[in-house]
């Protein structure tokens, strides 16, 4: 990091909408990544068709069918994660290194006094499935408006006036005391941190920001993610005839995220407010930090066959069932501020974080897969795997509710003046958004319908038996992007979660893999290296939350090249 992003960060504290879960965000809760054992990624993950390893278990259940004895088994993974970004032709590198625990887990076979129904088997298994830990940031050398301009819109589609803004010593903005109207947080924040002024007159609901004729500047932005989706796997299988193998699942995924945001702006010669209503123009130096958590538990099932006609040929079919995910997120945002001579920090209700339960849906996945085993030496395997995450869903379990939260463990010095542990009021759902039907997610799950299409997963590795015991794999997966076109270009209103007024937009997703492995009686070792590429595109902010043709703001935008170098080792026995 340079020092001129690493000066801003330092200083960084946050602002943002306050808005329940959003569509924006639905995908990280849903979206896929390789991970399992060493086999199984060293070829890609290509084992639809193929099973007899643990971690294709949690792909085609019917993998578990294939056993013929047990199995124990455990996969670390060494994560050496970079980030790029690239604006305006002006480059940021980053990296970190990570290691985890993959997966673990057992087979146990029944044998059975029968031809037909020579055994049922019983599988437990642990798998990573997703690890966000990941850290990227960047400086937009040029900027052609201001964030300010956009709390500025918040300000007006919400036709809010001084008086609904302004604390006073009978009066909270946060909180109400006659439990009425909670504006969006980031109007209350940007109207404490001088981001935003009325026109003039406590009655006024034109508002303005910092941004106007002759104002200039730059900005730079970091973020950080943490956590996991973790997945405990119960499963069920058989063989009927050595020639139809199936399988069921039962899942129970543990969630959670964190995110740090930071986005700061210096700007000359911005229109700087006053709350006496003066405008002064001068230098502009403000900060944003922004903390958003997401955590829960679900399940689904999952459904798989696999046929094998001929010895030389496998063909594999399963069915995985939406996720049904309860689920808490919380948030708090800080803005710190240098005006000419002047500064100070604002915290969005006075340190008190707030929260929202809710229910969310993952879309259903469908997958088909064909391998080919030619003699006894070589194994061709493909899969094909269909998502439609336009069909997530948003639901609320009930009213909004508030409590205290622990801020996780950050140690790093970008974390700057986090809120306090205390109890207090959530904020409201999102503005400029109908809810229609009584549904406070109505609007989100529109916008769900909108951002996202249906994306497809192509799994291909073989692997050759150099010696009874010594096998060589390879593979390569493309993941297509989840998101359209039109959110990608910059050309959607964007609603975030939380205080949040930064996202990204992932684009198509490859991994290059290879590995070796070695038997030795029942005992087995396996590595791999895989080779994980990811392009996205980070938005500061969202276009005009309250659009007009003639006074669009676009988000500054940084291309992302986001990958991952990993050693992936397992070691099992065979019993």
């Amino acid at each position: 990091m340079n020092k001129n992003l690493l000066f801003l960060a330092l200083t960084l504290a946050g602002a943002g909408t306050a808005y329940a879960q959003s569509a924006i965000d639905a995908y990280r809760i849903s979206q896929p990544d390789l991970k399992g054992t060493a086999r199984f990624m060293s070829m890609a993950g290509a084992f639809g068709a193929l099973g007899g390893d643990l971690s294709s278990i949690s792909q085609n259940p019917a993998g578990i069918g294939v056993y013929r004895s047990g199995e124990i088994g455990f996969t670390l993974d060494l994560d050496c994660q970079n980030s790029s970004s690239n604006s305006q032709g002006f480059k940021t590198d980053m990296s970190q290194t990570k290691f985890l625990l993959n997966n673990i887990g057992a087979v146990l076979t029944m044998r059975l006094p029968s031809a037909t129904i020579p055994n049922i088997n019983f599988g437990f298994t642990y798998n990573k499935g997703v690890s966000f830990n990941r850290q990227y940031g960047g400086n937009i050398p040029t900027l052609n408006n201001s964030l300010s301009n956009y709390v500025a819109g918040i300000a007006n589609g919400n036709e809010l006036t001084e008086n609904d803004l302004a604390a006073t010593d009978s009066y909270d903005p946060y909180n109400p005391t006659d439990g009425g109207y909670v504006a969006p947080w980031m109007a209350i924040l940007g109207y404490d941190g001088y981001l935003i002024t009325p026109s003039e007159g406590n009655d006024k609901t034109t508002w303005f920001g910092q941004w106007g004729n002759g104002t200039s500047g730059n900005g730079a932005f970091y973020v950080k993610e943490k956590g996991s989706l973790d997945e405990y796997n119960i499963a069920i299988g058989g063989n009927i005839s050595n020639v139809v193998y199936w399988g069921m699942n039962f899942d129970i995924i543990n969630f959670n995220y964190s995110l740090n945001s930071v986005w700061g702006e210096n700007l000359t010669d911005a229109f700087v407010p006053g709350h006496n209503n003066q405008i002064v123009r001068e230098s502009a130096n403000w900060n944003l930090n922004n903390f958003y958590n997401i955590h829960g538990s679900g399940f689904n099932y999952q459904l798989g066959l696999i046929l094998k006609p001929i010895q030389e040929l496998r063909l594999g079919f399963a069915f995985h069932t939406p996720t049904w995910f309860n689920l808490t997120e919380s948030f708090g945002a800080n803005l710190n501020y240098k005006y000419g001579g002047e500064s100070g920090t604002a915290t969005t209700n006075g340190g008190l974080l707030g929260y929202n339960d809710m229910c969310f849906r993952t879309p259903w996945k469908l997958m088909a897969s064909v391998a080919g085993v030619i003699g006894s030496k070589f194994i061709l395997s493909a899969d094909y795997e269909w998502t439609p995450y336009n069909k997530m869903k948003i639901s609320a379990p009930g009213s909004y509710s508030i409590g205290s939260w622990d801020y996780p463990d950050y140690d790093d010095w970008y974390w700057y003046g986090a809120p306090t542990r205390k109890e207090g009021p959530v904020a409201p759902t999102r503005a400029y958004s109908p809810f229609g039907n009584n549904d406070p997610y109505a609007a989100d799950n529109a916008d769900i319908a909108n951002f996202y299409q249906s994306t497809s997963t192509i799994r291909i590795g073989a692997e050759y038996r150099v010696t009874p015991s010594f096998s060589v794999r390879a593979g390569y997966s493309y993941v297509s992007s989840p998101v359209t076109s039109s959110l990608k270009d910059n050309k959607e209103i964007v609603y975030t979660s939380g205080t949040l007024p930064n996202y990204r937009c992932d684009n198509e997703t490859n991994y290059i893999t290879c590995g070796f492995g070695d038997r030795y009686q029942r005992f087995y070792v396996d590595l791999a290296y895989v080779y994980k590429n990811m392009s996205s595109e980070y938005h500061a902010y969202t276009a005009d939350p309250n659009p007009d043709p003639n006074q669009y703001i676009p988000s500054p935008q940084s291309k992302l090249s986001l990958t991952n170098n990993q050693i992936v080792l397992s070691a099992g026995f065979r019993f």
